[in-house]
């Protein structure tokens, strides 16, 4: 399960950086930093479970 949420992120990041160098897919960058949140929350929950 942690895997997926490396991979979102990583994923986000990548399409974030696409999304700032090319002026055209703009809509690149909502959708890495999308991907970042959903990473980022999933990741908080595991965390948050695992200690409970």
């Amino acid at each position: 399960m942690p895997v997926l949420f490396i991979i979102l992120i990583i994923a986000a990041i990548v399409i974030f950086g696409f999304g700032i160098f090319v002026a055209a897919l703009k809509f690149l960058i909502i959708v890495g930093i999308i991907l970042f949140i959903i990473g980022v929350i999933g990741w908080i929950l595991r965390s948050v479970r695992n200690r409970t």
